[in-house]
């Protein structure tokens, strides 16, 4: 079941390839058919939260409420206008949905170390965030740019058999990396940007060729079953987010050029991630402080089975029923922006920038570092942040990283100014880039730059100095490699 979105490209469009960035969008007569369904899904959601509420205080109901209409607000813009391309700051809004409203609504078993006032503070943190993202994105001007980088696609002729190998070498590299020691230490983050930019481009190009249905039949299976084998290989790790960003890359890529959504595939898939996700605690539990070895290529389906038999049950022997969560209680970043606000700035002074004086260090190419000792790792600002909080030891980061968010370490830093400051700042990359690539080729610079960005708009749990950064190594990855190939093919 595909409920239509706006029309279809037309025959001449299909032709094209890669087509506009403005034609993700591109308004038809359906379009009002589908914002009637998105607002009727948004409605029976708010009810349903509403029916089914935990909240300590009334209020809380009322500011989750808001959280929620606020974080589709933008997608129902961009769904009602049918004309703005790939919905990166829709996205990126979206993600205050899962990670902050629907948690607060349905009482996060955490908020309950929480006093109200501490709870009221936090919802209004995340509704200031909200409205100057929103209102900064609405207002500020962004017109398509024109020009041979802004109009041109970098590659010409087959662009399938060029893309095709961009996904053999990420499917190439999930594999080494999981099961050798082939790629050495100081190699894998370069190899690993390199591996992931082409996966990138590769994932969103391929599923956006098969939604306009330009591509063979013998490619679709290719494509598929490389995708299967990404897709395993990266939850062998038991970090789930690699393979959800793949998918939700993929389904962005197919909507983009089919303009249907695919209701059944979702269907299937939300469900066995909510199962992955119960099971997760366990898995870690065996795998990472069991110290049990990971499993061969032969083990995998063993590996997968007990997984599933964890995730399905509904609770582990020895362990308390408090530690199973659902696949939302898992996306919630809520309880962790209540912990800064509690202790922020009456037990602990406000971090004035010191998780974003972080950043800079980590542009230099490891290299080329001059400072005393190694390079900070990239996760750097988490781990300060933790750390400062009381919730690990230096020592513990190295094995378990605490999502923080970047709403949270503005919080952390600045208070509310930053809270506001961070949104407008984003709000402000969003619609310029967005605006000017608007009606750019999909395989241009800025079309794969855009793509890139739309994988990092639902990267909710990251702070600003690895957000940063590793968009900036995709960035460099996507553009470069499809320069010299052109240079030298």
């Amino acid at each position: 079941m595909t409920p239509d979105l706006p029309e279809p490209p037309s025959p001449a469009e299909k032709v094209d390839l890669v087509g506009s960035v403005a034609r993700v969008g591109a308004g038809g007569s359906k379009t009002p058919r589908l914002f009637q369904v998105a607002v009727v899904l948004v409605v029976g959601l708010l009810g349903y939260l509403a029916y089914t509420a935990k909240v300590a205080d009334p209020i809380h109901l009322q500011l989750g409420m808001v959280i929620v209409v606020l974080g589709f607000l933008p997608g129902l813009v961009w769904v009602r206008r049918a004309q703005f391309g790939l919905p990166v700051f829709e996205t990126f809004m979206a993600t205050t949905v899962s990670a902050y409203g629907i948690p607060l609504i349905s009482g996060h078993e955490q908020l309950a170390a929480y006093d109200v006032g501490t709870i009221t503070v936090a919802a209004l943190s995340v509704i200031l965030f909200q409205i100057v993202g929103v209102a900064t994105y609405l207002m500020m001007p962004a017109k398509p740019r024109k020009g041979r980088i802004w109009d041109n696609n970098v590659l010409g002729g087959d662009l399938s058999k060029y893309l095709g190998y961009g996904m053999f070498l990420s499917t190439a590299y999930s594999v080494v990396e999981q099961f050798t020691t082939w790629i050495p230490a100081n190699l894998e983050g370069p190899v690993r940007a390199i591996c992931y930019g082409l996966g990138i481009i590769a994932t969103f190009v391929e599923c956006r060729r098969w939604g306009q249905g330009t591509i063979p039949r013998h490619e679709k299976t290719i494509f598929v079953v490389q995708l299967v084998i990404q897709i395993i290989f990266n939850l062998v790790s038991l970090f789930l987010v690699q393979a959800i960003s793949t998918l939700i890359l993929a389904l962005l890529g197919y909507v983009s050029g089919s303009k249907k959504f695919p209701i059944v595939v979702v269907a299937v898939l939300l469900p066995a991630f909510a199962i992955l996700h119960q099971g997760k605690s366990a898995m870690r539990e065996k795998y990472w402080e069991g110290h049990s070895p990971p499993p061969t290529f032969a083990q995998l389906p063993a590996f997968f089975g007990e997984w599933v038999s964890d995730g399905v049950q509904t609770t582990q022997p020895g362990d308390a029923p408090a530690e199973k969560h659902s696949l939302l209680d898992r996306t919630s970043l809520i309880q962790i922006l209540c912990l800064v606000v509690s202790i922020t700035p009456d037990r602990q002074p406000y971090m004035y920038g010191e998780t974003y004086a972080q950043i800079p260090a980590q542009f230099v190419p490891r290299i080329l570092w001059m400072g005393e000792g190694e390079k900070p790792v990239g996760h750097i600002s988490t781990y300060t942040l933790a750390v400062y909080y009381g919730l690990q030891r230096m020592e513990d980061t190295q094995k378990t990283t605490i999502g923080f968010g970047l709403l949270t370490e503005a919080y952390a830093n600045f208070g509310l100014v930053g809270v506001a400051l961070v949104s407008f700042l984003f709000s402000v990359l969003f619609k310029k880039i967005c605006g000017w690539a608007a009606e750019s080729p999909i395989l241009s610079y800025p079309g794969m730059i855009l793509i890139v960005l739309s994988a990092w708009s639902f990267q909710d749990e990251l702070t600003l100095s690895i957000w940063l950064t590793s968009l900036y190594q995709a960035c460099l990855v996507v553009c470069a490699v499809p320069y010299f190939l052109k240079l030298f093919l």
